[in-house]
């Protein structure tokens, strides 16, 4: 059996270790899909939604992101369509761009904490900002916090996380 028949075949069984094996034989990371088009193993591992299999290949040289990830066949759109938002997540922690506007099927939170790790990992670029465009934060000193209201600080910090962005 050819190396990238076994690759592809560990892909669709959902097998790490089999995958690994493949890709140690010299299978290569960016295959093309008999078009011409590379990334044949990434976006089918995230459309079949096996996230521990899309680390393995980023990790060994994938592409996360092609030049317009609105592209059926970008993995991120691949994930998309499969309806795997766990590989939707793993991909923006891998550094991929989520276009503005693609439903991704994750909440604004769960995008954000995910480009958050992306950015810790300089796997994507930090944003920076404006420290004028920032808003005025008061400092309290507190004492004891015993009937602090802790939602009023949590809703402000997550306001600023938003705007960040």
């Amino acid at each position: 059996m050819s190396s990238q028949l076994a690759l592809i075949k560990a892909i669709r069984s959902g097998q790490l270790a089999a995958v690994r094996q493949a890709l140690d034989a010299g299978e290569p990371v960016d295959a093309d899909d008999g078009q011409g088009e590379p990334g044949l193993a990434l976006g089918m591992a995230c459309f079949m939604g096996h996230a521990e299999i899309v680390r393995e290949l980023v990790q060994r040289g994938a592409r996360v992101n092609l030049d317009d990830n609105r592209l059926p066949t970008s993995p991120l759109n691949m994930a998309i369509r499969g309806k795997r938002t766990e590989v939707v997540r793993t991909l923006l922690e891998l550094g991929a761009d989520l276009p503005p506007g693609l439903p991704c099927g994750l909440t604004e939170n769960e995008i954000m904490i995910a480009r958050w790790k992306a950015q810790r990992d300089g796997l994507a670029p930090a944003v920076e900002l404006d420290p004028a465009a920032l808003p005025q934060i008061e400092e309290i000193d507190m004492v004891a916090c015993k009937g602090t209201d802790t939602l009023v600080l949590e809703s402000d910090a997550l306001r600023l996380a938003r705007d960040m962005r």
